[in-house]
């Protein structure tokens, strides 16, 4: 039987997952301030962000489990978003130019993702 080979796009995806699950456990920190603030406790929530983005990442990784960690990972993106849009306003008003603009442009990026996690789920 011949090997399925994981598309270049869904193995990019789960390496994003990857390291930014990673950098969620090890410096949560950067992530609370963009909890919003009707959660009760932030590092918990930064905790389980990372702890689904890694296990996305696993699961896009096998062609077993790639269909439901598709749609788990475009789940994952959509519920996001709205942090990753606060975290860009929040950069606006306290950061220069550049990093400014790497927030805002990181926006446009989670819509390929979603993309590629949608993809992944119906293939």
């Amino acid at each position: 039987m011949a090997a399925v080979r994981t598309p270049r796009d869904v193995v990019a995806l789960a390496a994003l997952f990857s390291t930014s699950g990673t950098l969620h456990l090890v410096k949560p920190h950067l992530f609370e301030p963009i909890v919003p603030r009707q959660l009760p406790d932030k590092r918990a929530v930064v905790y389980a962000s990372g702890v689904a983005e890694l296990a996305c990442s696993a699961g896009l990784a096998s062609a077993q489990t790639r269909r439901v960690a598709g749609l788990a990972s475009a789940v994952l993106l959509v519920a996001v978003l709205p942090a990753n849009v606060q975290m860009a306003v929040d950069v606006c008003r306290s950061r220069g130019r550049l990093v400014r603009g790497l927030a805002w442009l990181r926006l446009p990026m989670q819509l390929p993702m979603i993309r590629t996690a949608w993809r992944a789920w119906r293939s």
